[in-house]
């Protein structure tokens, strides 16, 4: 099937003719002027950008992961933040072009009885990485360092051995080779609540929401503190908070990805012919005097 109409709005549509009639990119970017907004002109042409950065880096990406695998590397990247904040979103453009056979996802649920009754750790230990393995955490352990505490589901000595023992606990998985990179997505209190009205227009995406995701509006500055809390207890020279600051989330996955990629001398790195190295407006190191957005 030929298609003939590519449909930029609902009522905005570029033809065949359209292409063919424009000799040059000046010509094109005019006669989509002509049809689209100013706002929404830049909207498309951003998006064409990321798209082919975005695949320039997802074969960074595979380079990297032939390296781990090569090397028996074992790589953990932990993604926390906010409810909304764009952290599946990420990982999902993350794995897109990586060999599912040595790479997982760790979602886990809430604690079982049984797991209620072990260390704390402990089930999050069975699923950190093997030889030549990368394992993506949407969430992890760190869920009682924020989460927990702000909506009651641990108690306040829980919580004190938690941030005590994580610094530890983390020490020894360095000790031991584990590659751990610790990200926080941080996003406005304004920028989430557009994108939990988002989630409940979408029927796809209804499912995401929860009464723990409104009470995350309805709690922020609690959250914050806890936040804070976590940073300034848990933030080491050996496993560092990375902090992504911004409210966009194309932007969010480019930088993200790049500072794996920096972290790594992996072979070929650099053939896509795109920067490895993220942007330090949008990537930092969490300092405690640094302005966050959330």
């Amino acid at each position: 099937m030929i298609v003939s109409t590519l449909y930029i709005t609902p009522n905005v549509m570029l033809k065949v003719e359209d292409f063919k009639n424009a000799k040059s990119e000046a010509e094109f970017l005019d006669i989509l002027k002509s049809k689209v907004e100013e706002e929404r002109v830049s909207e498309i042409l951003y998006t064409i950008q990321y798209e082919q950065e975005l695949l320039k880096l997802q074969a960074e990406l595979v380079n990297l992961q032939q390296w781990v695998s090569k090397h028996k590397k074992r790589v953990c990247i932990i993604f926390e933040g906010r409810d909304a904040a764009g952290k599946g979103s990420t990982i999902r453009r993350f794995i897109e072009h990586l060999n599912p056979r040595s790479i997982r996802i760790v979602a886990l649920t809430k604690p079982t009885e049984i797991e209620k009754g072990q260390w704390y750790f402990r089930r999050y230990i069975k699923q950190l990485p093997n030889a030549g393995e990368i394992v993506f955490f949407d969430r992890s352990w760190y869920n009682r360092a924020v989460v927990e505490p702000v909506m009651g589901f641990c108690n306040e000595e829980e919580y004190d051995k938690f941030i005590r023992q994580v610094p530890e606990f983390e020490h020894m998985l360095y000790e031991d080779g584990v590659d751990l990179i610790k990200f926080w997505f941080s996003i406005s209190k304004e920028e989430q609540l557009r994108r939990f009205t988002s989630r409940l227009e979408n029927p796809l995406k209804r499912w995401k929401f929860s009464p723990v995701d409104q009470e995350g509006q309805n709690r922020w500055d609690s959250y914050t503190q806890y936040k804070e809390q976590m940073f300034s207890k848990t933030h080491t020279s050996i496993s560092p908070w990375i902090i992504i600051k911004t409210n966009i989330k194309k932007e969010a996955r480019l930088e993200s990805i790049r500072y794996v990629l920096s972290k790594f001398k992996y072979d070929s790195k650099g053939a896509s012919g795109t920067t490895t190295f993220p942007d330090p407006n949008v990537v930092q190191r969490y300092q405690r005097m640094v302005k966050q957005i959330d």
